[in-house]
């Protein structure tokens, strides 16, 4: 594969230093997509690339995802485009020392002129490989000769979506499924924390593939032991098929159970026992993964294929310290369980270093606990987990919790860019990866990208439906465009989720200041103050704001301010300009900047928040945020 920048040298005569801010820009995006289709960078151009890959399905399928997160990527507002085109062969090479000779090269550089800007172009080598296992149409080119062949060629162009479509392309499949949790009939009780990890691990497995719709963890782990029966379950999840079975564990012996069901007939798909070693268990899971794909009839993409046969192989013994330390860090939120969390992890570590998911594990859960302001952190906390974070992505490319780890980092540096592309490359690893959805949603938010936002939120609800955190957060977008109609209906399933608790109650009163029901607003302000005091003075801010009570929202202002909590920062900021300090508020944001926490989400997006954003400082802080 040879991909060429369009217009390059031009580019770099007009403004050499935007050129080659856009050529890095282009090689972090596309050196991940190469590692994720197990090709080999064989060398650098300048301003283009020679691959060379195991199959030309991997190879295609790796161009078409690179033209359509360039495609997603110049889409967005203010950026200058990239455009690369991109030529394929298939044929024999000569290896000489790291670089490839010989004919199929110098075809496969002859084509790629051939391909549009934003296009591909392969050889009738390639299409013969391909043309029925791609859902791109490829279309004929008038034949043509290349330089050095003394005979014409055909060359096929790839018919790409554009524009919508584009965007579409990566959206979740109608094919909803839900694993519920395995049951553990191990002789050891404790070891009910492996049929958990296999859960999620066969949860993770299967939202690799695109087209299916992958309901979270989180979601499915309420129905362990459940009297509901499968239509049940399957309406709640709005799912067309549950996945379920059982796990007994002897030593390092394994017999794993697995049925699908049908919701809607009540009726089994597919059914089958695995008798393995402890050491096979990522080979069950992908026979799993692909028993599932064939039942419902799921297209398997050669890349997604690849990834569920190539899973890198870690100690048996590190794979169950792993487990029990994921399965502490995704229960309930607490200073106890993700302690216990970063200990196993770095168990699994010591017993195998090369354990990536420990790596992002610990990764999250170090800047989890630093965040949370549970404990002491250690002084190097940031250092660490950044350096887990991209070992984890080192050692497996195609981890998409490792480049939602990695995304995250980014985003705390304000290098937008580079955590959006890390965010989407998460999720065409994992479509259905709800945190990475969630995280996404708020980095966009950030830059007032709010329609983006809420298909994110939206998205991220519909994978994990039973979490009340992201029902909440689906709504914020809506409450910023004052989409009361669209508002109401998710405000009574929160209610039901939430069980009328504190997150109801935060967005039920973000929900009347909006419509300037400040009387009503104050009476929810009261019941969350009585449930959750800590977290209602938010509320109480905006609330008096609303009610021209400056004084007494100062007050309350400085009382926080006194606490010094980096997180607070940009709630403070937000409070002093809704009562019309900006001086107070840009201090706030200021100690925010210094200390990367600041959160624009409702800064950004907020109406009655105009003022600040309009004043001359608010660019600045911008500019500093490179988000101006």
């Amino acid at each position: 594969m040879f991909t060429d920048t369009v217009g390059y040298t031009a580019s770099a005569q007009a403004n050499e230093s935007q050129a080659l801010e856009l050529l890095h820009e282009q090689q972090e995006l596309i050196r991940p997509l190469i590692a994720v289709h197990r090709g080999r960078e064989v060398k650098s151009t300048g301003d283009g690339f020679l691959v060379e890959f195991e199959s030309a399905l991997l190879a295609t399928e790796c161009a078409i995802e690179i033209q359509r997160r360039l495609n997603e990527r110049n889409g967005a507002k203010g950026v200058a485009p990239i455009q690369i085109r991109i030529g394929i062969h298939l044929g024999d090479v000569e290896q000489r020392g790291s670089d490839i000779l010989g004919d199929a090269v110098n075809i496969a550089a002859r084509i790629e002129p051939a391909a549009d800007p934003g296009g591909i172009c392969v050889s009738g080598a390639v299409r013969e490989q391909v043309w029925n296992k791609i859902s791109d149409k490829l279309e004929k080119l008038p034949a043509r000769s290349l330089k050095g062949l003394q005979v014409a060629m055909d060359i096929y162009r790839v018919v790409l979506p554009s524009g919508s479509a584009v965007a579409l392309a990566g959206t979740l499949g109608a094919n909803g499924i839900a694993v519920l949790p395995f049951a553990n009939i191990s002789p050891d009780p404790n070891d009910a924390y492996f049929a958990d990890g296999l859960t999620e691990e066969l949860i993770t497995v299967l939202s690799q593939l695109r087209t299916l719709r992958v309901i979270s963890r989180t979601s499915v782990m309420q129905y362990r032991g459940t009297s509901k029966t499968v239509g049940q379950i399957g309406s709640e999840l709005g799912v067309t098929s549950v996945l379920e079975g059982s796990v007994r564990k002897a030593g390092h012996r394994l017999r794993v159970t697995a049925q699908l069901i049908d919701v809607a007939s009540d009726g089994h798909l597919w059914a089958k026992t695995f008798d393995r070693e402890l050491d096979d268990v990522f080979t069950v899971q992908a026979e799993i993964a692909k028993h599932v794909a064939e039942a419902l009839e799921v297209e398997l993409h050669a890349a997604e294929a690849a990834r569920l046969d190539h899973r890198p192989a870690v100690k048996p013994e590190s794979y169950l310290a792993y487990l029990r330390g994921r399965a502490l860090f995704t229960s309930v939120w607490t200073e106890s369980n993700y302690v216990s969390a970063q200990s196993f992890f770095e168990e699994a570590l010591s017993l195998d270093p090369n354990n990536a998911r420990a790596h992002s594990g610990l990764a999250d859960v170090i800047r989890y606990i630093h965040y949370s302001n549970y404990i002491a952190r250690s002084p190097d906390w940031d250092r660490t987990s950044r350096a887990h974070a991209a070992r984890a992505v080192e050692i497996d490319p195609g981890l998409a919790e490792g480049h939602c780890s990695l995304g995250s980092i980014l985003w705390d540096d304000f290098r937008y860019v580079e955590a959006e592309q890390e965010m989407q490359l998460a999720l065409s690893l994992n479509p259905s990866y709800s945190q990475a959805h969630h995280w996404y949603s708020a980095i966009l938010m950030d830059q007032a990208r709010l329609d983006e936002a809420l298909r994110e939120a939206t998205l991220a609800e519909q994978l994990d439906p039973q979490s009340t955190l992201n029902a909440q957060w689906a709504i914020v977008p809506l409450l910023f465009r004052r989409d009361f109609e669209a508002v109401r209906p998710k405000l009574e399933r929160l209610e039901r989720l939430d069980g009328g608790g504190p997150r109801y109650l935060e967005v039920l009163s973000y929900y009347h200041y909006a419509r300037k029901e400040f009387e009503e607003e104050s009476r929810v302000v009261d019941r969350l103050a009585a449930l959750d005091p800590e977290r209602a003075w938010t509320e109480r801010v905006w609330t008096l704001a609303g009610l021209g009570r400056v004084e007494e929202a100062r007050k309350l202002l400085k009382q926080e301010e006194t606490k010094g909590a980096p997180v607070g920062f940009s709630s403070i900021a937000a409070g002093y300009a809704l009562i019309g300090d900006l001086d107070a508020a840009f201090r706030q944001l200021d100690f925010a900047l210094s200390t990367h926490n600041v959160s624009l989400q409702v800064i950004r997006n907020e109406p009655t928040l105009e003022p600040l954003r309009r004043d001359p400082r608010f660019a600045a802080l911008l500019t500093a945020m490179h988000l101006a």
